[in-house]
């Protein structure tokens, strides 16, 4: 995962820095998702990383990071739990046999998105106490877009609630 401040894609405010990363390649997805690329699918992983350098815990519980495109549109990330849907529904096949006695067989294949990698790697962190990092995935129904940017809110100081600045920077791969 590395620090925040090393990603290419990283900014600091009031002393908590936000790295992130697109896994818009087979090689970056094969390093997180190994077989599955999320990205052949559609759906578009950016890893966000998240350092607290401040004295004091942040909550990420409510913590919202949105895809701004090139034209200023905003893409909410979707939540991990739904990603195995996205593939669409496909129509099955039916295979008919000469001599059909139970009717038409309907095969069925299984959607690649619904892989324990895709929930078990999404960002999931709730607090970051003082000097610790978090991060994890989000994930986009979008392809990368060279000028794009990514923009987070919802991270709060825990103990008083008080929000802090959002982010926004632009997301590069390199």
């Amino acid at each position: 995962m590395g620090p925040a401040e090393g990603f290419p894609s990283h900014q600091t405010s009031q002393k908590v820095t936000i790295g992130a990363a697109p896994y818009d390649t087979a090689d970056t997805a094969l390093t997180a998702f190994g077989k599955l690329n999320p990205y052949q699918h559609g759906i578009l992983p950016v890893l966000v990383v998240i350092q607290n350098s401040t004295g004091q815990a942040i909550r990420v519980d409510r913590i919202r990071v949105d895809y701004i495109a090139p034209d200023g549109s905003h893409i909410d990330a979707t939540p991990p739990q739904d990603v195995r849907y996205l593939n669409g529904t496909n129509r099955p096949n039916v295979i008919t046999g000469p001599l059909p006695t139970k009717g038409p067989k309907i095969g069925r294949h299984k959607n690649p998105l619904d892989a324990w990698e895709i929930e078990g790697r999404a960002f999931s962190a709730k607090m970051i106490p003082p000097g610790e990092s978090a991060g994890g995935f989000f994930y986009f129904q979008t392809g990368h877009h060279s000028g794009a940017r990514l923009y987070v809110t919802g991270i709060q100081e825990a103990s008083t609630g008080r929000d802090l600045l959002y982010f926004e920077f632009p997301l590069r791969t390199k």
